[in-house]
């Protein structure tokens, strides 16, 4: 049967779909075009920026970080450049096996060992630790030969920070470490300015001059663009924005006086500070034992860690500024002073001191026969328990906190390094805050006696103690201690000296001030520190103080012998000289060492001589010290100005590995 086609209809519907489809080919390059159009003329600025991203890259430089000086411009701490074998862990698929290819290439010590593990257990896995530092150029040539062995594993060339004088003044210096979690977390919350200033850094100052001006030493940091291989690998640098290196911090503290108070030190602990009363400068500030900040710069291991943390010396802790003591009867000058400027007590009034104060049937002991009739001089000098159990009782606790607040007892000075503890200035207030059991809370008024003597809850710093000292010596004018004089452009050398706020005037009277010191100045010449002070060449005053480290009863002998060594009487000092015009004030303690005048008042001597003298001690009468066994100077003394530096222990530890 023959099928009759419809030829119109087929052709239109035909027509129909070429026309269709011609408009979907239409619409389709339509489309193109419009995002070619979007795409090269719309986006063309972000897309071209893009495409430059992922042929170049912008990377962080980093910026030298700034020197510590002394206040004689002696380098505290600076940089050297090394290069590093450094891993990254997430790159990484066998750890143990990479570090045993690598030790076949370079040396790669159990320490070294020690220390990265410690690192990975406390970084991030995308973070490059340090496996080796300081590398020869002989092994940078080995491993990069046989680099593509070892994927994750690089030689960086890094500026690497240097304490060239080891353990002295480590505390006041501090160091710088690995930016930790918690930094990080911190550095998180600041401006954007200050957070992309940080962006390449991986270490931060953690301790003393080191944390306190980590904005100044740190430096600006800048950029490289450069243009990378499809592997990553920077191949040409396109543009450049050189960091700025941080500047210099130069401190108050004479290092080679420093150095000296720590050998007079020898393995005893212990602290010093000497202050400079007429402007607060802090001309050294010692705590010992001390530590090597360099064992921290590219991380400890965990044997030294747990040598220093786990050492019953603590050579951690800054004594200076954290340790807490009771002063003793360092404390029996500021009594008397406060007596005087309280009208609580003239120094004219006499008393019997038969070697005890009773009060309440309890029995106050002070020196074994008595001293006989005591006024206020003469209770200073020979340092009469009696007539200060006496003076406190008839204060009261409320009296003498009121009177030593302003002096700088159990405050903070607010010294120009982080961590300063407050210390204990009791009062009835303070103990009903301090305690929770109505019993424990309530004040009594035996407890008020032996605050006369520096004892009792009486809890200072020897920053503290140093303080007050100053500004006593400077007539009651008080300036805050701070322990860097200025800031140096690491480019122009210009100085800059930080601001410092204004002195107060605590108002004491002329007349009060000059008995007390005169006093302390007889100290020197008729009382306890009569032998130590023996021909020196300038007139000062001081205090000597024994304070106990453990509660001794009222009728049981002290017997040094019976004790164990932490047990033992502190020795103190407090001082000050010249006496017309004073330049140096100071406080020293050598902890379990006893008497004030053995052990603390010998290295009060010497820091003056250093000062006022040029003097310096010779080895036979520094190893006299070291013991206890010196009083004055022992043979001729060296002159101060003309002694080496760096000294060659020094010098050594800073070059060993």
């Amino acid at each position: 049967m023959t099928e009759i086609r419809n030829v119109e209809a087929d052709l239109a519907q035909f027509r129909t779909r070429v026309l269709l489809i011609g408009l979907t080919v239409v619409f389709a390059f339509g489309l193109i075009a419009a995002r070619m159009v979007y795409l090269q003329v719309v986006r063309h600025d972000d897309l071209l920026a893009q495409a430059e991203s992922n042929r170049t890259a912008v990377l962080p430089v980093v910026p030298n970080r700034g020197q510590i000086l002394d206040r004689n411009s002696r380098v505290l701490a600076t940089n050297y450049s090394a290069y590093t074998l450094e891993i990254t862990p997430s790159r990484v698929e066998d750890m143990d096996a990479t570090i045993a290819g690598l030790g076949q290439l370079v040396e790669v010590t159990p320490r070294d060992q020690r220390r990265f593990r410690k690192l990975l257990e406390e970084s991030h896995r995308f973070d490059s630790l340090p496996l080796r530092t300081r590398l020869t150029d002989e092994e940078v040539a080995r491993f990069t030969a046989q680099r593509y062995r070892f994927p994750g594993v690089d030689v960086r060339a890094r500026l690497l920070r240097q304490y060239p004088n080891g353990e002295i003044a480590s505390h006041v210096i501090g160091y710088i470490g690995r930016i930790n979690q918690r930094e990080t977390e911190a550095i998180a919350d600041w401006p954007d300015e200050d957070q992309a200033n940080y962006r390449g850094t991986e270490y931060i100052g953690k301790l003393g001059a080191e944390q306190s001006y980590e904005r100044e030493l740190h430096g600006i940091t800048g950029f490289q663009r450069v243009e990378t291989s499809a592997g990553g690998r920077a191949v040409r640098k396109l543009a450049n924005t050189p960091a700025t290196p941080g500047n210099a911090v130069v401190l108050s503290i004479d290092i080679q006086l420093q150095k000296l108070v720590e050998d007079m030190f020898g393995e005893r602990r212990g602290a010093l500070v000497a202050i400079d009363p007429r402007s607060g400068e802090v001309l050294a500030f010692v705590s010992k034992p001390t530590f090597d900040p360099n064992l921290f710069v590219d991380g400890i291991d965990v044997d030294n860690w747990r040598a220093l943390n786990e050492s019953m010396d603590k050579p951690l802790l800054n004594r200076a500024l954290r340790g807490t003591y009771p002063p003793g009867s360092t404390y029996k000058p500021f009594m008397a002073l406060a007596a005087l400027e309280t009208g609580s007590r003239s120094a004219s009034m006499v008393m019997n001191d038969p070697g005890f104060w009773m009060f309440g049937g309890h029995r106050f002991r002070s020196h074994g026969d008595g001293l006989g009739s005591v006024d206020m001089t003469r209770a200073i000098v020979k340092s009469s328990n009696t007539y200060f159990f006496s003076l406190a009782n008839d204060m009261g606790v409320d009296k003498m906190h009121d009177f030593m607040k302003p002096l700088g007892f159990g405050q903070i000075t607010g010294i120009d390094l982080r961590g300063e503890v407050r210390g204990v200035l009791p009062s009835q207030a303070w103990k009903r805050n301090t305690y929770k059991r109505p019993e424990q809370q309530r004040w009594y008024a035996g407890e008020t006696v032996s605050l006369g003597i520096g004892q009792g809850y009486n809890n200072f710093t020897m920053l503290q103690v140093a303080h007050a000292m100053a500004t006593l010596a400077n007539g009651g004018i008080k300036y805050k201690p701070h322990l860097t004089m200025a800031t140096e452009n690491v480019v122009t050398r210009e100085r800059i000296p930080l601001p410092a706020p204004p002195p107060e005037n605590l108002g004491f009277k002329p007349e009060n001030v000059r008995l007390v010191l005169n006093a302390m100045q007889a100290v020197t010449t008729e009382g306890t520190s009569t032998r130590v002070f023996a021909g020196a060449g300038y007139a000062s005053g001081g205090k000597t103080g024994t304070a106990q480290a453990v509660t001794i009863g009222q009728k049981d002998r002290y017997d040094a012998r019976r004790l164990e060594e932490h047990q033992r009487d502190h020795s103190l000092y407090l001082a000050f000289a010249p006496v017309d015009a004073p330049r140096v004030a100071l406080a020293v303690i050598v902890e379990n060492a006893g008497f004030g005048a053995a052990h603390a008042a010998p290295i009060a001597r010497r820091v003056f001589d250093y000062l006022l003298m040029d003097q310096y001690p010779n080895p036979q009468d520094l190893a006299a010290v070291r013991v206890g066994q010196a009083g004055a100077p022992i043979g001729k003394p060296l002159k101060a100005s003309e002694m080496p530096w760096p000294p060659a222990d020094a010098a050594a530890a800073a070059a060993a590995p």
